[in-house]
């Protein structure tokens, strides 16, 4: 596929014809414009729609491993310059491994550090971003400098040195879904230079067209599955997962099973790696594929520092090898339960923490409350007789969910709870049941919500969700306290698409003059959203902020 790229037009400020150097590795889609010096780095992808134009701010620098997605823009003024990690003057640079997403505007003089993620329709104009830093949807950075392994929420304005000083610290979750993102645009980089290639599609169609191919009844595919043939050949994605977590200093492992142990996750790991090279890791990899021929293999990265896996691949299943995408997860649990790919373990998972616990954890922290557990049997449950777990006086969320994992092992087959504490007013903003006897980990299940009565507004609780379009009795509750406490009473709703992004849409203000008419308008709502996440949210109209967002329904 040709790129469309060309010189710099000649002009009053530049008549050096300037051209793009486009490292071979990297993939500008026809569809996109790069014009003059814009020096893109190795195993870089430009999606299609982009434009990349160097003609009036001069020169563009965009680091190796950086994803530049659909309908971006990066322009700069003529006047105007930022330092580059090289030393020299740039009108826009962007380091390696960066995210910029979909729409996005870097508009020069800017700077966007190494291992930063732009969001949608995001916009950076006079500003330098430092590495890691997260800037969610519908931002604008302006006049400012954002200090390294900061957060910027969706819709923030950030005009003045001194919002930007105030932002909060990334977190792991969220360092994790950008090099997610990376790892998606790696692979899709990949495919997109073998469609280009006849030598790398031409194999892929004739296996295509094989399967179609009829013989004596059976596809050709099918024949093969059924003598459970396995190939112990390495994909083109699979090369690329091992060479970008060999880069990012990442350890390899991998891991086997067969068809009985696969459904209770009974993983073995393989002859361990320790690679010095790209080739040795592959070769150790196609040895456990070849060692454990017509079962299940996986490929994980180890992060040595955090330790903790940062990716789970199966890249071998008994009738042949699979063709992955690039997929960097949530922080895998050492214990026997396997992960499903949305970063929940399949079975009740022993100490297993829900990403939304975790990040009911991470908010409550952040305003500064105090976090405690609870358990109790079954017999004492239903006289409200909770016993504390051990004190948790720890101020980081890793911290604080080892703790939780601590008391969840310790009473198993025992209700667990996780409560929220406001140490100023000396009372609970929040309880949240993680666990039921002898079943899954139910993420902020059965909780009373202090929430009209407090300041608390940040975390997301959850109540016990009905198969049905009618309220259980705690929501009923919940809705009571809010209307007595003189709070208005909104709703929302996002699919399961969206929901990981947090882009909930508004139902509507609730104007309710009873409790009745209130319960009719929410139930009309999960109606109306059925097979979608809906949740109540109580509003204090004196102060006008939110005080408790609470889940009501589930898909």
């Amino acid at each position: 596929m040709a790129v469309s790229s060309t010189a710099a037009p000649p002009t009053p400020w530049s008549r050096s014809l300037a051209e793009p150097e486009i490292h071979k590795t990297s993939f500008v889609h026809s569809f996109s414009n790069v014009i003059g010096d814009v020096r893109v780095g190795a195993n870089v992808i430009v999606a299609p729609g982009t434009s990349i134009r160097a003609d009036e701010g001069t020169p563009f620098y965009i680091g190796e491993n950086t994803n530049i997605q659909d309908g971006v823009v990066i322009h700069g003024l003529e006047q105007g310059r930022v330092i580059g990690d090289d030393g020299n003057e740039y009108s826009v640079w962007i380091g390696k491994n960066a995210s910029i997403t979909h729409m996005a505007l870097i508009h020069g003089p800017a700077y966007v550090g190494d291992s930063c993620f732009i969001g949608f329709r995001s916009t950076v104009f006079n500003a330098r971003v430092g590495a890691g830093c997260i800037v969610m949807m519908h931002a604008l950075i302006q006049d400012v400098e954002i200090p390294p392994g900061k957060y910027v929420p969706s819709g923030a304005i950030i005009t003045s040195q001194q919002q930007a000083d105030r932002l909060p610290d990334v977190q792991d979750q969220d360092q994790q879904f950008a090099h997610h993102v990376v790892g998606i645009n790696q692979a899709l980089r990949a495919g997109y230079l073998c469609a280009a290639d006849n030598k790398c599609i031409a194999p892929i169609r004739d296996e295509l067209a094989k399967s179609y191919t009829s013989s004596n009844g059976l596809t050709v595919l099918e024949l093969e599955r059924s003598s459970e043939v396995a190939s112990n050949s390495l994909g083109a994605e699979t090369v690329d997962q091992v060479r970008y977590l060999l880069e990012q200093g990442y350890k390899i492992g991998t891991e086997h099973v067969d068809q009985r142990r696969f459904r209770t996750g009974c993983w073995t790991s393989c002859q361990p790696i320790e690679p010095r090279s790209l080739s040795e890791a592959l070769s150790a990899l196609e040895g456990c594929l070849a060692d454990h021929s017509g079962e299940y293999v996986r490929l994980f990265g180890i992060d040595p520092k955090g330790k903790r896996r940062v990716l789970e691949t199966i890249i071998q299943r008994p009738d042949g090898v699979v063709q992955p995408t690039t997929s960097f997860k949530a922080p895998a649990s050492t214990g026997s339960a396997g992960y499903n790919g949305n970063g929940h373990s399949n079975g009740a998972g022993i100490g297993s923490i829900s990403a939304e616990t975790v990040d009911q954890i991470r908010k409550l922290l952040a305003g500064g409350y105090k976090i405690g557990t609870e358990h109790v049997d079954e017999r004492r449950f239903r006289t409200g007789s909770w016993a504390s777990c051990k004190p948790i006086e720890a101020t980081s969320t890793d911290q604080v969910v080892a703790a939780l994992k601590e008391c969840i092992e310790n009473h198993q087959g025992e209700y667990v709870r996780l409560i929220g504490i406001d140490p100023k007013a000396k009372r609970r903003i929040l309880e949240s049941i993680i666990q039921r006897p002898n079943g899954p980990v139910a993420p902020s299940n059965g909780q009373k919500s202090y929430a009209a009565t407090s300041s608390y507004s940040s975390a997301t609780a959850t109540a016990p969700v009905s198969s049905s379009n009618r309220l259980n009795a705690e929501v009923v509750d919940q809705l009571r306290q809010l209307l007595a406490g003189g709070y208005k009473i909104s709703a929302e709703h996002v699919d399961q698409r969206r929901f990981r992004t947090g882009s909930w849409s508004s139902c509507g203000q609730i104007e309710a003059r009873s409790e009745r008419d209130a319960i009719a308008a929410l139930e009309a709502y999960l109606s109306e959203y059925q097979g979608e996440y809906v949740r109540l949210i109580g509003i204090d109209p004196k102060a006008k902020r939110r005080v408790l967002e609470t889940i009501i329904q589930r898909p």
